[in-house]
């Protein structure tokens, strides 16, 4: 049995949501909501209250860097509570 027949006998035992070319149809659709609720903002105007809120885009560019700044976050946090591994052995 060759890698090839081996890769396609799990693609199909896989669990849907695991296989390649569903992660590739989730992204690419996901891609597409983002850019219609972004493209959205052109046909219905949003009233800021701060004036930089009311800027084409910027919903999508808060919660991206809202999502950057929590993963930097989380990494800090990581090293900072990191033990060692014989932590519990003293």
């Amino acid at each position: 049995m060759t890698p090839e027949d081996q890769r396609s006998d799990t693609a199909e035992t896989d669990p849907w949501l695991v296989r390649p070319a569903t992660i590739r149809k989730l992204w690419i659709g996901f891609a597409v909501l983002l850019a219609a609720t972004v493209l959205g903002q052109a046909l219905i105007p949003v009233k800021g209250y701060f004036g930089v809120d009311s800027w084409f885009g910027f919903g999508a560019l808060f919660g991206f860097l809202s999502c950057l700044v929590m993963v930097i976050v989380a990494r800090i946090l990581g090293v900072v509570l990191k033990r060692d591994e014989r932590y519990y052995d003293d």
